[in-house]
């Protein structure tokens, strides 16, 4: 399956190859290094030297990177060096949609009912790395100034964390950033400690759980709202898919986000926040309008059917934390981050689909 699908790829992968042009030494072929992240992702390998080390003596993994006996494997750093070919042609994204179109020609998921959930993904940075942000724009400025403009700002020789003591200072995402991973914020669900932190979002549909889309954004109280609406302009862009209903829990439970979802001709059935019934005086508030609706429908049964079916949406984020990797991100930045989730994503979806056909 995984080969069909890198085969109807095939403009995109032969844009991947690294030209010559470019010098060094002969790059792995994209196909490969995709396949090599799958099994990383399915037999939740810690990284990827531990990676290589796997398929120098496995031959099950040399056989479905279809590489022979005695070939030797590529070093771990040709992942860090192509990560950002892959970005640019988007092959990680348009590999997980071959796969949910895959399952949709297989007749194996509904084009109307969706559930949308989001979870933390703790970031590889360690809360060592905070430093306060004018401290950060300083050094920032000093390594360019001693780097000088024909090598480049951080090309030069970086030093670990220094150990810090934060006692009597108090962090937040006001003063603080990380040095490791800036785009990471402190973020906690509950009143434990703030860990350094992205959201990780996804969109399922409701008959067997296949994820659609995926999504990592910044950590903070509003994430999941505003990643609400560009999943569903996403899935309806990429794939032509319509919704007509959305499955959530109460964190998406805001008027404007309710009336953006009606906008588009998606039921939202949202758990909704309020006990009491909402007071129906008029006012001229489309927003205030949809979340009355959306509490007055909460007691129908295809509410009940959608809430249910929600689970589906966490069984595979803890499926990808878990078992895909993600439970604590091995690289650092959104966008490498990205990368990872969508790749997990593929692998999972890989699994039901096969498992799907096969009964």
């Amino acid at each position: 399956m995984a080969d069909e699908v890198l085969a109807a790829m095939s403009r995109t992968l032969t844009a991947a190859y690294a030209t010559r042009s470019e010098g060094g030494r002969r790059s792995a072929p994209p196909e490969r290094l995709l396949k090599a992240l799958l099994l990383m992702s399915l037999y939740s390998i810690r990284s990827e030297r531990a990676l290589c080390e796997r398929i120098t003596f496995d031959m099950l993994f040399r056989w479905f990177l279809d590489m022979t006996p005695d070939e030797p494997c590529f070093d771990h750093s040709t992942f860090s060096v192509n990560r950002e070919r892959l970005r640019r042609l988007k092959v990680t994204e348009k590999f997980s949609d071959r796969i949910v179109l895959m399952a949709y020609e297989a007749g194996l998921r509904t084009e109307d009912h969706f559930s949308i959930d989001g979870s933390p993904l703790q970031t590889h940075a360690s809360l060592q790395s905070l430093k306060h942000i004018e401290q950060l724009r300083q050094s920032a400025a000093e390594q360019s100034d001693q780097d000088g403009p024909e090598t480049g700002a951080g090309s030069g020789p970086k030093d670990g964390n220094a150990w810090v003591n934060f006692r009597g200072e108090k962090r937040s995402n006001r003063t603080h950033r990380s040095g490791t991973d800036p785009e990471a914020r402190l973020y906690t669900k509950t009143s434990g400690v703030a860990y350094l932190q992205h959201m990780m979002h996804v969109v399922t549909e409701n008959r067997h759980g296949i994820g659609v889309a995926i999504m990592a954004s910044r950590a903070d109280g509003y994430a999941e709202r505003k990643s609400y609406v560009r999943l569903v302009d996403r899935v309806r862009r990429r794939m032509g898919i319509r919704p007509r209903t959305l499955g959530t829990d109460k964190g998406y439970d805001c008027a404007e986000l309710l009336h953006a979802l009606e906008e588009r001709g998606v039921r939202p059935h949202v758990a909704s926040r309020l006990t009491k019934k909402m007071r129906t005086e008029a006012d001229d508030d489309p927003a205030l309008h949809a979340r009355r609706r959306n509490q007055a429908r909460r007691s129908h049964p295809s509410v009940a059917v959608s809430q249910r079916k929600r689970r589906l949406t966490e069984e595979v984020l803890g499926w990808m934390k878990q078992v895909g990797g993600l439970r604590r991100a091995r690289v650092s930045g959104r966008w490498t981050i990205q990368q990872l989730a969508e790749i997990a994503l593929s692998a999972l979806n890989l699994l039901r689909v096969a498992r799907l056909q096969a009964t």
